[in-house]
């Protein structure tokens, strides 16, 4: 099982400090803010049984946790924004009765607010959103957003879902088939530290609907991806829909981040391939049986992950910080034995990782004072001053493959028919 390397608010400040995320934490204009609960504790420790399940193997994998949390801010150039996200896609905003994590990424995103708070779509609705949380209760939004599928929560410590997974006996995943359905950052980490530890990845998209972080950072993309193989099958066409299904059958390890009833339209089973023997890793929001969306900045926030500046209000921490603390749990689940030996289901829900870093945990009275040399900050723990660290990123290996460039040698290696 995990084991906690916090054991003081002051190793947890230290963590957090090292880790690069502090710096991405607060106002752009202010000393860094130190984040609530143990999250940067959390990802050493995974880590490091991600290292010892690659070692299994003789690929022992070194990275480290806590400043995986960072890296992608050290490749776009994201910096601290308060109550703003590093990426600029969510807002904290008080609400009538406390304050609500506000995603607005999405193409069809500022319709949806639209229709949510009955107002007409134009250049006013940041505004106008603003204004109207002002008056209307947390519950209401929360109402709202389900309703309409958007990405939003009222900002409260919340109880998870399902407790922090047990990791089992490290294993090796040296030689094995990973078939990666996910997107943006959660499951694209996930499947790459699988692919550092000797698996081979195979990332599947559809060739109408590919990987929207193929339109971001190449660099980061290049981090996730590069040494994996990409395909690109079509499940609305029989042929494709037909090789989709045999892609996935011949997986050892399955890694996605959909609804069920959406594998379900393909075809695909989770408990079916389950029962055959393979590994299959789900990540979500809030649950598999919870039909509500949610991205990296606005669960994190609204589990209570985040920090609190002078005067007492939310600031967002680090960049989308759910995301990559899932896609390392996700990671250390998959490289562990299964309890039987056999097959098993993995799930793993945003909120109830962030909901196992913050429980119970309040905020750090630790003081960020400017280092010596004037261009940086420290932060003053029981064990001493310890510098605030930049975010810094891992170099790529090398260049992603293409949407689909490999789609006919995978297919035909494994012995499936191309469409």
């Amino acid at each position: 099982m995990v084991t906690w390397s916090c054991r003081s608010a002051s190793a947890a400040t230290d963590a957090w400090a090292r880790s690069g995320v502090m710096w991405l934490t607060g106002h752009a204009d202010r000393a860094p803010s130190v984040p609530i609960g143990e999250a940067a504790c959390l990802a050493t420790d995974l880590a490091e049984h991600i290292r010892r399940a690659g070692a299994e193997g003789g690929l022992p994998v070194r990275v480290d946790g806590g400043r995986l949390l960072a890296e992608r801010a050290a490749l776009t150039g994201g910096t601290r924004q308060g109550r703003v996200s590093v990426g600029g896609g969510c807002r904290l905003l008080p609400a009538a009765d406390g304050w609500a994590a506000v995603s607005c990424v999405r193409p069809d995103d500022p319709a949806l607010w639209s229709a949510a708070i009955g107002h007409e779509l134009d250049e006013r609705l940041p505004r106008r959103l603003a204004d109207w949380l002002a008056t209307h209760p947390l519950a209401e939004l929360e109402e709202r957003v389900a309703l309409l599928g958007l990405a939003a929560g009222a900002v409260r410590e919340r109880q998870a879902t399902n407790p922090m997974p047990k990791l089992g006996r490290p294993r090796s995943v040296r030689d094995m088939l990973v078939v990666d359905f996910s997107a943006l950052w959660a499951g694209p980490l996930c499947a790459h530290l699988l692919g550092l530890a000797g698996a081979e990845v195979v990332k599947v998209e559809l060739p109408s609907r590919p990987d929207g972080a193929r339109f971001g950072s190449q660099a980061f993309y290049d981090l996730l991806h590069a040494g994996h193989r990409a395909v690109a099958l079509d499940p609305s066409d029989r042929a494709g829909r037909t090789a989709l299904q045999a892609l996935v059958r011949a997986a050892d390890v399955v890694v996605e981040a959909s609804r069920p009833r959406a594998l379900a339209r393909f075809g695909l089973d989770a408990a079916a391939e389950v029962e055959r023997g393979c590994t299959w890793v789900s990540i979500t929001a809030y649950g598999r049986s919870v039909d509500r969306v949610g991205f990296g900045d606005d669960v994190a926030a609204a589990g209570g992950l985040l920090a609190f500046d002078g005067d007492g209000a939310p600031v967002f921490c680090g960049d989308a910080i759910a995301d990559p603390l899932t896609g390392l749990t996700a990671a250390a689940l998959a490289m562990s034995e299964p309890e039987d030996g056999r097959g098993v289901l993995r799930e793993v829900a945003m909120a109830d990782v962030v909901a196992a870093t913050v429980r119970g945990r309040t905020a750090s009275t630790a003081r960020v004072v400017p280092s010596g040399g004037g261009d940086g900050w420290q932060v003053d723990t029981a064990e001493g001053l310890v510098p605030v660290a930049v975010p810094v990123a891992r170099t790529p290996a090398g260049a992603a493959p293409a949407l689909g460039a490999d789609t006919g040698a995978v297919l035909r290696r494994l012995g499936i028919a191309v469409p």
